[in-house]
């Protein structure tokens, strides 16, 4: 449900794991800017020889779009969810939604922002709601959160966390349903170190950038923190943490200059000024070559 930025990718995961699949969106606009995302996708990991032309074509048959909402849900096990973060429209589409499938029918949210106590008030049925909290780009990166509400049956995790698995991805269960989940809060803060950073003038932006990319965030995607932690000595951890814990920034909000940023209009690549200046060239480019790096990421993980 919903054409986006993660609606579309979360499509194309779903077709190019050969399970059927139908990308609905009220607009028949988006749709067809969607089909062109994805087939650009697709044609990109041909060229850069991670899918062969073939899959490329077997994919795209496992792919249907639809303005019509009856039609797009008839028979359909899993309705994920990608619209807007608009607690009354999710709402609106869940009525919709319970009065079109069975109750079997798994309801998942790819929300990042509410809780499952605010998604479901209201629901029919409750027990077969679930977050599946996708990261963009949602067809490359492979981390799912899965976050069940208080009525959520084991039943509906299990073939949850199973699909997930189905179509490559690798899914976490939370035991807790806590604002932001996991990955959120781990790079919330990150990032308000980054700010902090920036702002005392310790280093430059790119600087601060460099020390995550080609620094923790190079050996981060095979050892997360926990596991460096254990690597590292647990003793050593306990005193870097101990020694550099009232130094961290503890702000509850963002730096002056990111504000001032935000109340000029200097949103980032939305705007073409952030914290960098960007033309519309140089964000294509990093956005191809973000997608091309991630391809090459997950092909080299699976095949350790």
């Amino acid at each position: 449900m919903g054409s986006g930025v993660m609606g579309h990718g979360i499509a194309q995961r779903v077709a190019q794991a050969k399970v059927p699949v139908v990308l609905f969106d009220i607009n028949e606009e988006s749709l067809v800017k969607a089909k062109s995302l994805i087939e650009s996708n697709l044609t990109m990991q041909v060229d850069e020889q991670v899918l062969g032309v073939q899959e490329k074509e077997e994919a795209l048959t496992f792919l249907d779009m639809s303005t019509n909402l009856e039609a797009s849900v008839q028979g359909t096990e899993l309705v994920i969810e990608a619209i807007s973060e608009k607690l009354e429209l999710k709402h609106g589409l869940y009525r919709s939604l319970e009065s079109l499938v069975s109750k079997e029918t798994v309801i998942a949210s790819n929300t990042s922002t509410f809780s499952m106590k605010d998604l479901t008030e209201g629901a029919k049925h409750p027990e077969r709601f679930v977050v599946t909290h996708f990261f963009n780009p949602a067809q490359f990166v492979p981390l799912v959160e899965v976050v069940k509400g208080a009525q959520t049956t084991e039943h509906v995790v299990d073939e949850t966390m199973a699909f997930m698995k189905q179509i490559g991805k690798s899914p976490i269960l939370l035991n807790k349903d806590i604002p932001g989940f996991v990955a959120n809060r781990l790079q919330a803060a990150l990032v308000r170190e980054a700010f902090y950073l920036l702002e005392e003038g310790v280093a430059d932006a790119r600087s601060i950038d460099l020390a995550v990319t080609d620094g923790p965030g190079f050996r981060w995607g095979f050892a997360g923190p926990l596991e460096t932690a254990d690597f590292g000595g647990l003793d050593i951890w306990k005193s870097v943490v101990e020694n550099l814990a009232p130094t961290l920034s503890e702000n509850t909000k963002v730096p002056d200059f990111i504000q001032t940023a935000i109340d000029e209009g200097n949103l980032g690549t939305k705007t073409t000024e952030g914290i960098y200046s960007y033309s519309s060239d140089i964000i294509q480019d990093r956005l191809v070559e973000r997608d091309q790096y991630l391809m090459h990421l997950g092909k080299l993980k699976q095949s350790t």
